[in-house]
């Protein structure tokens, strides 16, 4: 706990729900299962956070699972063609990216300045 933010953990690192969020999305780019795991969470704790800061970042996480899969599944289709290997590899770098830029503001728990955006 710090003066500053008392929810926040003496180790620096606020565990908070986006934060979840966003660590089960970048482990899921080993196991595969945690992001389909953090999706679903995003789903059952926006209700939970309606009117604060982590609202934003739970659209915004939701977002990027839905567009990421779709995405995802065309260029595995397109990989057939091979125009779908740099489509598949445009997108894990815009998924790092779409998972670390909540995981940053929500240590410092400001919210998402455009969840509903496609791009960052």
């Amino acid at each position: 706990m710090t003066e500053d933010n008392p929810e926040a953990s003496p180790s620096g690192f606020d565990l908070n729900k986006s934060s979840i969020i966003a660590l089960l999305y970048l482990g899921g780019l080993i196991v595969g299962v945690t992001g389909l795991v953090g999706f679903i969470l995003a789903i059952i704790w926006k209700g939970e956070v309606e009117g604060t800061w982590e609202e934003s970042h739970l659209q915004y996480h939701i977002m990027t699972f839905i567009i990421g899969f779709v995405v995802g599944i065309a260029g595995i289709v397109l990989s057939f063609i091979l125009i779908g290997i740099p489509i598949l590899i445009a997108l894990f770098v815009w998924f790092i990216v779409r998972s670390i830029m909540p995981l940053l503001k929500a240590q410092k728990q400001e919210p998402m300045p455009d969840p509903k955006t496609f791009l960052f």
